[in-house]
């Protein structure tokens, strides 16, 4: 189908952007990648008068580090985390990630902001920030804020980013110790059934700290403190392992629809969960 009519804009600055948000209000939306926005307005699901490009605003593209501290600009694309090599040997596990997300052409132009700002539960990126424990940064008619990856997410489709404002960049501390990024999904390109992100990092033949958050496995990513719970100060054996997956799979609340049932993603999500584990166990 063809959208409807709209009036196209691209600022050059993020105030630009806010004040064209502030002045169209509801009848207006940013577009970043385009990938999840562009179908609806295709489908006349949404009726959007104005579209504002984000595509031009440089302030947020890029990678920066800062010590430990890693920020990514929102407009950063997949395929720049992918072939970013300080990143890469900083946070071996984004590029893991977005190596599973969709196909090549997607990622061109798919951007982490696009990714986890609008809230859809079967996005990587949301999950995998909740992982790292990312802050997003926001910017609004009101000023400048942030919210805690954590915290973002209220339900599918729904977040804590008010309708004036824009997800400018994502920050975390760069984490030490083993990683994995696990996703069984039914085709190349496609959502996951179930994907985990995992943390491990040991000291004294200890878990000293993980982190294990789950994607499209609810109406929003899940962050398994239980799970965590389970593992942070135990020697990870095969008890410990079995319990912290029985604890990250009962966090989650997926619904059944064509990728099977309530209990097949539960199944799904338990092997995922163990695979992701073991593998950041391994790399620690």
């Amino acid at each position: 189908m063809i959208t409807s009519s709209f009036e196209y804009y691209k600022p050059d600055s993020v105030d630009g952007a806010i004040s064209l948000l502030s002045e169209w209000g509801d009848d207006a939306r940013v577009i970043a990648g385009g990938h999840s926005l562009i179908p609806v307005m295709k489908q006349r699901m949404t009726d959007i008068s104005h579209l504002i490009d984000l595509g031009g605003i440089a302030a947020l593209k890029g990678i920066t580090f800062d010590g430990a501290v890693v920020t990514i600009g929102a407009m950063t694309t997949q395929h720049e985390l992918i072939t970013d090599k300080a990143l890469t040997k900083a946070v071996p596990l984004i590029r893991e990630a977005s190596l599973q997300i969709a196909d090549p052409q997607v990622r061109y132009m798919g951007t982490i902001g696009g990714n986890v700002a609008n809230g859809d539960p079967a996005n990587d990126m949301p999950g995998l920030m909740q992982t790292l424990d990312a802050t997003y940064h926001l910017t609004g008619s009101g000023g400048k804020r942030t919210v805690q990856a954590r915290e973002f997410y209220e339900a599918a489709y729904f977040t804590a980013r008010e309708d004036d404002e824009i997800l400018t960049a994502v920050s975390f501390n760069a984490p030490s110790g083993g990683y994995a990024y696990e996703k069984q999904k039914r085709k190349i390109g496609d959502y996951a059934t179930a994907a985990a992100g995992v943390l491990i990092s040991l000291k004294a033949g200890k878990c000293s700290a993980a982190s294990v958050a789950l994607t499209n496995l609810s109406d929003t990513p899940v962050y398994c403190e239980e799970a965590v719970n389970t593992l942070v100060g135990s020697t990870l054996d095969e008890a410990v392992i079995k319990a912290a997956v029985t604890a990250a799979v009962d966090a989650s609340d997926p619904v059944a629809d064509t990728r099977g049932p309530v209990e097949f993603k539960k199944h799904v999500a338990g092997i995922i969960v163990k695979k992701a584990i073991t593998s950041a166990i391994a790399r620690a």
